[in-house]
């Protein structure tokens, strides 16, 4: 069920921008506020048939669907996009413990209900990806399929993920970075607009491959001294489309995105009642190969594992070249497999 026409009057009209698209692929998107799980989502939508819902990652909002939202909707489906918690227009709880994986997932399940609907399938990226495969894995009767972006499925670790990166010797890994509430924080936010510049053409195919793995920090350096905010943007990212990130980065700052990641470790304790199971539904992952998350040397074994903890897992679409934003740098071949994927379901 659509949202109501009073709702959608909640936001004025949005520029009609996007890369890589015609001018007009935002005109026909609807934005207004639902409230799920006791919070107030911003959600973008177009579209009627079953429905679908993006779920994006860090540091983004329901944007980095740009080039998918009217493709999927004109292929007959019920298109919802929303800005996640702590995101966008979306509500920002103050309390870092509100970002956990509980009430991540609860946020979907909720979204649904809101929406009028029984069932929804699941495309997620990044952050989001993690929250698509554990909503999948613990609502199968909500979620009966699910793509993921960049980001496998891992079953839940012997011990808590912090605990074990310091085992590792992984003491400079941006997650443990990120823990300290106000570091990584006022590194971002001292100008949002660089940072989201140096961000996704970092973490893009376009960087370049001979510079050192970006998320392994040099010591007493931040995270954004391993970015580099290039002369001139790549193709698939206009000065338009930040323009519109920065004025929602502007809204919210960076605290809230950075809140689920202080949440990994508790998000450890509460997964315990499914350490072991595996997502059972039909399912597809995408990602670019240059992509950091699955080219690094841990990336590959939860990649293969994918065979076992994801058994209906039907392909694994490797976009040469691409790197973590893949929907945004490949819009082309990411639709295409989301097409094949959501017309076998439908």
């Amino acid at each position: 069920m659509p949202i109501s026409r009073r709702q959608l009057a909640a936001i004025p009209s949005l520029p009609a921008f996007a890369s890589q698209a015609s001018p007009s692929i935002l005109k026909d998107v609807k934005h207004g506020f639902v409230t799920a799980n006791g919070i107030k989502l911003h959600i973008a939508e177009q579209g009627t048939g079953p429905l679908v819902l993006l779920i994006h990652g860090f540091p983004e909002s329901w944007y980095t669907w740009r080039n998918q939202i009217a493709v999927l909707a004109n292929a007959g489906f019920h298109v919802v996009a929303p800005d996640m918690r702590g995101y966008g227009k979306s509500e920002l709880p103050p309390e870092v413990a509100s970002y956990n994986i509980m009430h991540l997932v609860g946020d979907v399940v909720g979204l649904v209900a809101a929406l009028g609907e029984k069932q929804a399938i699941l495309i997620a990226h990044d952050w989001g990806a993690t929250v698509g495969w554990h909503s999948a894995l613990m609502r199968p009767d909500l979620f009966p399929a699910v793509a993921s972006m960049s980001v496998p499925f891992r079953r839940r670790g012997p011990a808590p993920p912090m605990r074990l990166l310091r085992e590792q010797g992984l003491h400079t890994y941006y997650w443990l970075y990120y823990q300290d509430v106000g570091v990584a924080d006022a590194e971002y936010d001292r100008d949002h607009r660089e940072s989201l510049r140096g961000t996704l053409y970092s973490l893009s195919g376009d960087f370049p491959r001979s510079r050192p793995n970006i998320r392994i920090l040099q010591p007493g350096k931040g995270v954004l001294d391993n970015t580099i905010n290039p002369d001139r943007l790549p193709a698939w990212l206009t000065e338009a489309d930040l323009d519109y990130m920065t004025a929602d980065m502007n809204r919210t700052g960076f605290r809230g995105g950075l809140n689920w990641y202080r949440n990994i470790d508790r998000n450890w304790e509460l997964l315990a009642p499914f350490a072991g199971a595996n997502v059972m539904q039909r399912a597809l992952f995408i990602a670019g190969s240059e992509d950091h998350v699955i080219s690094g040397p841990t990336g590959k074994a939860p990649l293969e594992a994918m065979n076992t903890t994801v058994p209906n897992l039907e392909r694994q679409s490797i976009v040469e070249g691409a790197g973590h934003f893949v929907q945004q740098e490949r819009p082309r071949e990411v639709n295409e497999a989301l097409l094949r994927f959501l017309r076998r379901q439908a």
